[in-house]
């Protein structure tokens, strides 16, 4: 990942309720005509294009203008695999790579398109960083332990492969979380510390349940 060279504009998907993840996978049905355009030229190019939770609910409306004012935060993917069907749909997986800031949208495309700049990450102060993972780690146990062996030990699994605390909460972000606005809040918090703290008390309630 350290080696992709991040575009300075990109074509996104807007999607109601769905927030992906840095390190997270997400499977796409593309069959709209402007995404599927969207994505040929993805191919084309550097294979990367923007996701984005469009607001308002069943309100939403991704053609007006003020609909895409509010879309402020997402994250740039890249197309891991992509299959094509014989009517111009495709099936693809995109591999969530960092959030990034829409700075302004351009109508020059027939899809949705934006200047992008990285969202800094704020990590936790070095002395603390081990301290988080392990209360984390704590609460996925926690939350976890109700289900079968086979998927707790697959679970701890995909966090020892977490070598940081920002890596760590995103993953289980990813997993865990599916209230849709909490995703799009966790997406948006830039501070480790404080995604932490709000997984820690959102799987507390999830183990109470």
């Amino acid at each position: 990942m350290n080696a992709l060279h991040l575009p300075e504009q990109c074509g996104v998907i807007l999607l109601k309720e769905t927030t992906l993840f840095p390190h997270g996978g997400l499977p796409l049905f593309i069959f709209e005509p402007r995404y599927r355009k969207m994505v040929g030229d993805a191919l084309a190019g550097d294979c990367m294009f923007g996701v984005a939770c469009l607001p308002g609910g069943d309100e939403a409306n991704s053609e007006e203008p003020s609909s895409l004012s509010a879309v402020n935060i997402g994250t740039i993917g890249l197309i891991r695999a992509s299959r094509e069907h014989p009517d111009g749909t495709s099936n693809l997986l995109l591999h969530g790579i960092i959030r990034v800031r829409f700075t302004c949208w351009h109508n020059s495309k027939d899809y949705p398109y934006a200047s992008i700049e990285p969202l800094p990450t704020i990590p936790p102060p070095v002395e603390q960083e081990n301290a988080a993972v392990k209360t984390l780690r704590g609460a996925v146990e926690d939350a976890s332990a109700s289900l079968p062996k086979e998927i707790q030990d697959s679970l701890m699994a995909l966090l020892e492969r977490s070598d940081s605390a920002a890596l760590m909460s995103d993953v289980v972000a990813q997993q865990f979380v599916h209230d849709p606005l909490l995703r799009q809040q966790l997406l948006e918090e830039p501070c480790v510390g404080k995604r932490i703290a709000t997984l820690c008390r959102y799987l507390q309630d999830v183990s109470k349940q």
